[in-house]
């Protein structure tokens, strides 16, 4: 059942309503009479959320980094287990 918005015709009272499609107007909430009419309203807009390939491609490089970032979690604590160093070599200089 969609929500309406309506206004009552005796006190101007807006309000709105979850009321079944091709029902009746209900009551108005402040005054009690029977009268309310419904309001066109704007339909919202869903939220901006990618679609396509794109999204898919992003999802995937995620996973991918998970995935690598579990292995160097992995690889380090097997390090540290056989005592070695986990930190990496330091870079050589070009200069």
């Amino acid at each position: 059942m969609p929500i309406y918005e309506f206004e009552c015709e005796g006190c101007g009272a807006r309000f709105e309503e979850l009321v079944a499609a091709g029902a009746s107007a209900p009551a108005c909430p402040e005054c009690g009479q029977a009268r309310a009419r419904r309001l066109m309203s704007g339909v919202s807009p869903p939220g901006r959320q990618p679609r396509g390939a794109a999204v898919r491609s992003d999802e995937s490089r995620r996973r991918e980094r998970e995935a690598a970032r579990v292995d160097r979690i992995a690889e380090s604590r097997k390090k540290r287990a056989a005592g070695e160093s986990v930190r990496p070599a330091p870079k050589k200089g070009t200069g």
